[in-house]
Parts: structure tokens; sequence; C-alpha cells
């Protein structure tokens, strides 16, 4: 079962359409005819597009103007990353979900940083693939259990947080956003997003709504 780290992050401005509108991006059309078979049996995702690179990507982005893209972190010419952070760049609001056959915490951080929603390795794919995208359009960040979580999402176990993990979780009882907090704090907002992610983790709680409620009950903030 996959990890789910909710981050309560918006998609877009606009409203949700009845299906979830995906672009696969990878250089083999064989895979991608299998992405595609495994999205089509759903009726909640419909695959608008497909591009075998990373300009490809790029363009078809602009034209297609997808939900949630499924991208190769393995590409020709453009690879994966920089493809996203043009893409991301044009598009802030664009969910991005990344497949790699790599697990190590370095390729994971490097795409969390560049703004991906998630991270899943091409080996555990069938249906947690439909699960993904559909927590990522939840708001959620994801990451595949068996790579190596970065440094900041890993935190304190237990009840155990580090003091700026408190400072963020005063201001989400606050009802403080996370573009809010980044701009409170002078952090981005990918960062508090991670933070907000390792809170959660921490605590084993999954919305926010309870997250609130645990912080008051065990006196992890202040109410005024």
């Amino acid at each position: 079962m996959l990890f789910w780290a909710t981050l309560f992050l918006s998609n877009n401005g606009s409203p949700m359409s009845d299906k979830i509108s995906v672009l696969l991006v990878d250089d083999h059309s064989l895979v991608r005819r299998g992405f595609r078979r495994i999205l089509e049996d759903t009726s909640d995702i419909e695959v608008i597009g497909e591009a075998g690179d990373g300009m490809e990507a790029v363009r078809m982005a602009k034209d297609l103007a997808p939900q949630l893209i499924v991208m190769d972190c393995a590409l020709p010419g453009m690879n994966g990353l920089a493809a996203m952070r043009d893409i991301l760049a044009a598009n802030p609001g664009m969910a991005v979900l990344m497949l790699s056959m790599h697990s190590e915490e370095t390729w994971v951080s490097q795409a969390l940083e560049a703004g991906a929603r998630g991270y899943i390795l091409k080996s555990a794919l069938d249906l947690e693939l439909v699960t993904a995208i559909r927590r990522v359009m939840e708001g959620e960040i994801v990451l595949d259990p068996k790579v190596d979580r970065p440094d900041a999402l890993k935190g304190e176990r237990g009840n155990s947080l580090t003091p700026r993990e408190l400072q963020i979780l005063q201001l989400i009882v606050d009802g403080k956003s996370n573009k809010e907090m980044a701009a409170q704090l002078d952090l981005s907002a990918n960062t508090v997003a991670v933070h907000r992610a390792n809170i959660m983790a921490a605590l084993n709680i999954h919305k926010t709504a309870e997250l609130v409620v645990y912080a008051i009950r065990n006196g992890l903030v202040n109410v005024p």
C-alpha cells in the first residue's frame, strides 16, 4: 500500500470536470499503452494525450492543459525533471506524478523540489497508479513506500515534532493556507507542504480537521 501524505494543495483555479484529464509521458509506446489500458478501465480518469519525450510533453501540456501529468523521470533529450520544471513554470497549478525506476533519496528529493506531487516506482504500478492519481487530485503528495524518503520527510516519530514543525502546526490550527504560511515564514510553498506532510506522517493523521483536533487536545498549540 502506498504512503499517502495529505497536503491539501490546490491543483488549478478552474472547477474539476467529471473526469480527471491525464497526459501520459513515457518514451516507450508499449509502456504508454499499458498505462492507458489501466486508466481507461476507470470511470473517473480520461487520457487526453501521450508524449514520448520531454519537449513534446512541454508542448502538449500547453496545448491540452491536462489536470495531471504522469511523467517518466528518464526521457530522451529533455528529461522528466527538466520538462516538469518548464511545465510548472507555465502552469503552476498542474499536477505531476513522477514515475521512476530509481528509489534513491536523491531522485525523490529532486522530484519533490521540482514540484512533483508524487513519486512512485514503475515496478509498483497496476491499480496503484489509479489510486495515486486520485490521491494527488485530492491534494495529497504520494510516495511509494519502497523509495528512500528525503530527510525533510523523515522527521521525528511518535508525538515529537521539530520546532519548525510545531510552528507550521500552529499556523495550520490558525487556519493559514500553505501560501500564507510560506509568506509568513519566508519559505517556499513546496517546503511548507513537505513540512505539513512530515507532521501528518509523524502523527499518523491524514486529515486537517483531525490534525487540528489532535493538536489542541494534546496541547501542541496555543488556542486563542
